[in-house]
């Protein structure tokens, strides 16, 4: 019998039956000696003037031999041109009120456990090492023995490049590590008869399915329909372009906080329905993803 003339009721037994032997070999799996991994939630604050912003991602992991705890700070960087604190007489540029703090380590150059004691004995209550140029925001568990007493976590290049170069600018940067979820990698020769059983089950099922005719969901219906209705609601938002003389040219009173850069002639804004104004360019695609004003949160859909 051909595979498009299987009955529903030998699809289902045959279903049955993948699924009931990937459960088996999962069960059968011997316990891991693998150390497991826990992913940070870094709840990251940038205040420009009197402007916050509030960004929330779990965007790293804790090192190996990190404490899972809590903590927050300031964000402080080494200082120098050197930004990997593997010199031991590596000061850190720390701001008034920065205490507690955190140090932003570039890795490299040195082992993990020398620039997070390197940090550790300047005070930091906590140490963020971001990964090498052209890993993207790729991560991995930290090994770094000795410093047990100090939490220690990774974070991808290009998230760690960011918060660089906002604190260069001078962007009082503020950060709260929060623990995320475990994570235990299979370490078991199984895994293999595993993925090669569900591997098979998925396959089977997406050639079953593909003979049913695709109906949008109405999860998939509803996001198409938000989606379409933020983009019009953008569309109708008023623009304006900044002439010599506007009272939105004084940099001491306004500046772009998705790009933090000041506002000048011929600049076109947009201005949304709670009056806050940014660069078209910088807040049109933040509106598309987010919906909601960077400063009041204000919901485009809701006014």
């Amino acid at each position: 019998m051909s595979l498009l003339r299987i009955t529903p009721s030998v699809h289902s037994s045959v279903s049955s039956r993948l699924l009931r032997l990937s459960i088996f070999l999962l069960l059968s799996l011997p316990d891991t000696k693998g150390k497991a991994i826990w992913t940070a939630h870094l709840n990251i604050t940038f205040q420009v003037g009197n402007q916050v912003i509030s960004e929330l991602g779990e965007s790293g992991v804790f090192g190996n031999h990190s404490p899972l705890e809590r903590v927050s700070g300031v964000v402080v960087l080494p200082e120098g041109w050197n930004q990997n604190a593997c010199n031991p007489m590596t000061n850190f540029s720390r701001p008034e009120r920065a205490d507690p703090w955190l140090a932003l380590i570039e890795r490299g150059g040195c082992t993990f456990t020398h620039k997070i004691n390197v940090a550790a004995e300047k005070g930091a209550n906590g140490v963020i090492v971001y990964n090498y140029p052209g890993t993207g925001n790729k991560v991995f568990p930290m090994s770094h023995q000795g410093t047990e007493n100090i939490v220690a976590v990774m974070i991808g290049n290009l998230k760690g490049l960011e918060l660089l170069h906002l604190i260069q600018k001078g962007v009082y940067v503020t950060i709260i590590i929060e623990v995320g979820r475990m994570h235990m990698p299979w370490l078991s020769h199984y895994v293999i008869s595993l993925f090669t059983v569900l591997a098979a089950t998925v396959t089977y099922l997406f050639l079953y399915c593909a003979r049913r005719p695709r109906v949008p969901d109405s999860s998939t219906r509803r996001r198409r329909r938000i989606k379409a209705d933020v983009n019009k609601a953008v569309g109708q938002l008023r623009l304006q372009v900044l002439k010599e003389g506007d009272k939105e040219l004084d940099p001491d009173e306004n500046n772009c906080v998705v790009c933090f850069d000041i506002y000048k002639p011929q600049d076109v804004v947009r201005i949304l329905t709670c009056k806050h104004f940014f660069h078209k360019a910088c807040i049109d695609p933040w509106l598309l993803a987010h919906r909601t004003c960077p400063i009041c949160k204000c919901d485009i859909l809701k006014t």
